[in-house]
Order: C-alpha cells, then structure tokens, then sequence
C-alpha cells in the first residue's frame, strides 16, 4: 500500500474529508486530493503533522513495514535459528531485536519472531529462560490489539498466561473477557463452501488443519485432567488419561513420538523410574526420525515444515535436561538409563 492509500484509508477510518484534513494541515483539499491519487506526495515536513492527525506513525504513513516479504520473513526467522545454534540465544534476540525497530507496526515480521524467541528460549535451552518474559510481553501488549484474528488471539492467550503464571488472576480475568465471541466458525464455512463448490484441494486442505487442531486441543485437555487427578490424588483417573492421550494420539496419527509425552509426564510427577524410561525408549528414538505428514490421508496437503528441525531441537533439549536437570535426578545413573543412553548413542539411526 503506497503512501496516497494510506492516507485515504486512515482519512476515511476518522471519517474526515478532504477538506477537512487539508484545513487541518493547513494546505489545499486539491493537494490532498493529489497525494491520495499518488500524482504529488506530501512535503518532508508535514509529514509529522500529517502523521498526527490521522492518529498514526511516520513507519505506517512510509509503508516501512511493507518492504519485507513473506519470503524475507520467513528466511529472516530461519536466520534467527542458526544464529541461535552458532552464537546463542542473546545474539539472536538481539538481532530480532533490530530488526523489528526498523519494521516497527510490521506484523507480518513481529508475529513470526516474538513467537519464535518465546518458544525457542526453552526448545533450546537457555539458562534462566524468564528473564526473558519482560522484554517480549510487549509485543504481546501490541499484537493483543491487532485486527488480525488469529494474531490478536494469540497475543492475548500469550497474555493471559503471563497473569496467570504471576498468579495476577484479576487482569487474566479481565483480559479473558475481552476475548471476541462469535456463533460461525469462518474455517468450517469456508471449508464447507469450497466443498460444495468441488474445489477438493482447498477443502482439504482445512479440514485437514481442522483435524490437527482438534488433535492438540484434546491433548491438552487430557493432559490438563491428567494432572488434576494426580494433583487430587486420584492415581488411576490420571492413569486412564494419560492412557486416552495415547489412544487418541495414535488414531489422529500424529507423529510417534507424541502419543507417550502424557506417560512421561505422569511418570515424572511419581517419580517413576520404570515408566519413565518406558516412555524413553518410545519417545528419544522416534525424535530423530523426519515425520512427513503428508504421506497420511488425514494430512496429504501439509507440508513438512521445520518438523524435523524442531523434532531434532526437542531431542537435545530432552537429553540436556535428562543428564543436567535436578526434575529428572531420580533415575540418572541407573543401569537402565545407562543402558538407554548407550543405545542411542551407538545405533546410528536411533533405533534400539
């Protein structure tokens, strides 16, 4: 969008004419008029003035935000991830930090990296992960008003986490209710629409993402009773959920590695060496194998992503914690472990 349609669409948002912005910036309705048509553009100095009062920034009124592509993004965000693996987590949050000060209201560029440097602080591992927390809950203040659905959700589901994490339960309250409800689910309409209208890929490809979501949602709801149960020392409800998520799991076929998380986590809270490693043996082998999704029916139009990437980052964060973290103390150094830890090791692919 060039810099006379912005003008217009911020004009139009304010409900101001031509004339009435044109008194405002004390210049002439046809010279506004000009700069919207894109024929003249604004003197240097009144773009501030300009930039005030359609209630905006010099970056939006510019388009800045506009001169990355998807494909710079997404290139940008693989960058980030190599940098992390090479230099560290600091030197990458540094240079995200500099790129977005530069592309300041680019949400395409600010949605990918802010969850990106959230997650990746603890897929890799860093050390003292929420000293993080207060430098990225920011951009999460701004996406939280974005007119983009799926990154304002996003952004206050971010947000309602941090409150409640800080036990603050009034604002995560607060903030809950903010969320917009809505009666239609656009994805399913579309999805029925391009269904009736025989356009088969498109259709797929949404029911498709639908399947996947649903998938997770379940998890997490069983994950979430599982550890209210052992919590409300209830040992076999929790047992049954975490044996539901590994059905579950298997049916929607998900990658292998997934269905015995829910065992190992329960496993973990009793202290349970035998089913701890159980579920190792399952779950470390499996994680250095690429899934391909697309070779299921319920997935043929998903693409593989960072899969494999993100598959190999969760096996060396689960190994460090393993041979490093006081949680897993329990069984390190038990012949079992040994005996697992040598196994992988060794088997170039591995399998044991």
């Amino acid at each position: 969008m060039k810099i006379g349609a912005i003008i217009r669409q911020k004009r139009k948002e304010l409900s101001l004419t031509q004339e009435q912005l044109a008194d405002r910036l004390g210049v002439s309705a046809p010279a506004v008029h000009k700069w919207e048509k894109g024929t003249t553009y604004p003197d240097i100095t009144t773009l501030p003035a300009l930039a005030r009062v359609l209630k905006t920034d010099l970056n939006t009124l510019l388009s800045f935000q506009e001169d990355l592509t998807a494909e710079e993004i997404a290139r940008f965000t693989k960058d980030l991830d190599r940098l992390i693996r090479e230099e560290g987590y600091e030197a990458a949050f540094q240079r995200a930090m500099d790129e977005i000060h530069q592309y300041p209201n680019c949400e395409a560029l600010i949605y990918p990296v802010i969850f990106y440097l959230d997650g990746a602080r603890f897929l890799h591992g860093v050390p003292n992960p929420d000293a993080y927390t207060e430098r990225l809950m920011p951009f999460y203040e701004q996406m939280s008003h974005s007119q983009t659905p799926e990154i304002r959700d996003a952004a206050l589901t971010m947000r309602i986490a941090y409150h409640r994490n800080r036990k603050e339960f009034s604002q995560a309250e607060e903030l809950i209710h903010t969320i917009p409800s809505t009666c239609m689910d656009k994805e399913e309409q579309l999805a029925s629409l391009y269904t009736q209208q025989e356009k088969w890929e498109d259709a797929q490809r949404l029911w498709e993402r639908r399947i996947m979501q649903s998938a997770t949602k379940l998890q997490t709801a069983l994950i979430c009773l599982m550890e209210i149960a052992e919590k409300e020392n209830r040992p076999q409800d929790a047992q049954f959920c975490a044996d539901t998520y590994q059905q579950v799991s298997s049916l929607l076929h998900v990658t292998q590695w997934i269905p015995y998380t829910a065992k190992f986590q329960l496993a973990s809270l009793r202290k349970d060496k035998t089913a701890c490693l159980s579920a190792l043996r399952h779950i470390l082998p499996v994680l250095k194998e690429p899934w391909h999704p697309q070779e299921c029916p319920l997935y043929r139009h998903m693409g593989n992503g960072d899969l494999t990437a993100l598959a190999q980052s969760l096996y060396r964060r689960i190994t460090e914690d393993l041979e490093h973290s006081e949680e897993f103390a329990f069984f390190r150094g038990s012949p079992e472990y040994e005996q697992l830890r040598q196994s992988l090791n060794q088997e170039p692919d591995g399998r044991n």
